[in-house]
């Protein structure tokens, strides 16, 4: 006979969080015939993330609504045939799960840590997605000059930090979408010195994904001169 001891409430804490979230039904219309791979990807980063070091056990109980669908409603904004570079790309958010929504974009992983790279290199060939190229390397790092329609980042650095950073891998006219926090506006205030000096315009917040996540994502836009 199986003897049960007491369980302790923090022992269920501690095991209610670590219970990976189900898949919200608004995943489904943000993906349309793309739902798969975004569970592949979301089944392979809930199964591997914490152990290769990608995410923390803490993150699984809200692994679609705070990390894949936070990543995923930015993709209309992304311009049909562009090339965007994601900074910083992780564990491939935003990038890898952008890529998923948004087969017409080809999209520049940059990312200097060697098993995030071996990572993104897997999940691309994996899921076939033949509009991801990866760079191993810091954006500082990037080589091609001012070049990239787009650039994005999620969980990088502050703006004001991020802008020497994103914005000499942008054409002219091209254009800044970072992915934030409830913070950003402040953000922004903050970053008004580095803004001027790197002729940004049209600096401002837009919202996106009221009414399908329970917090929207804050993203910051700009363009670049």
């Amino acid at each position: 006979m199986r003897v049960r001891t007491a369980t302790r409430f923090s022992d269920v804490a501690d095991v209610s969080r670590e219970t990976p979230e189900a898949e919200p039904a608004a995943a489904v219309s943000v993906f349309g015939a793309r739902i798969d791979l975004a569970r592949r990807f979301t089944d392979a980063l809930i199964s591997q993330g914490e152990e290769r070091g990608l995410i923390g056990p803490l993150e699984l109980p809200r692994i679609w609504t705070r990390h894949v669908l936070n990543s995923a409603v930015a993709a209309p904004m992304f311009t049909s045939g562009s090339r965007v570079g994601d900074i910083g790309s992780g564990a491939g958010l935003p990038g890898l799960v952008l890529a998923i929504a948004r087969p017409d974009v080809r999209w520049v992983l940059i990312e200097p840590m060697e098993r995030r790279v071996a990572w993104l290199t897997e999940q691309t060939d994996e899921l076939g997605l033949d509009n991801v190229e990866i760079v191993r390397a810091r954006g500082e790092e990037w080589a091609e000059g001012a070049v990239l329609d787009a650039v994005t980042a999620r969980a990088v650095s502050a703006f004001r930090t991020l802008i020497p950073i994103t914005a000499p891998l942008v054409r002219n006219g091209g254009e800044l979408i970072l992915l934030k926090g409830a913070n950003a506006a402040n953000e922004i205030t903050a970053a008004q010195k580095v803004i001027r000096t790197f002729r940004l315009t049209k600096v401002r917040v837009e919202p996106v994904g009221e009414g399908v996540i329970g917090e929207p994502t804050r993203v910051i836009r700009a363009i670049v001169r």
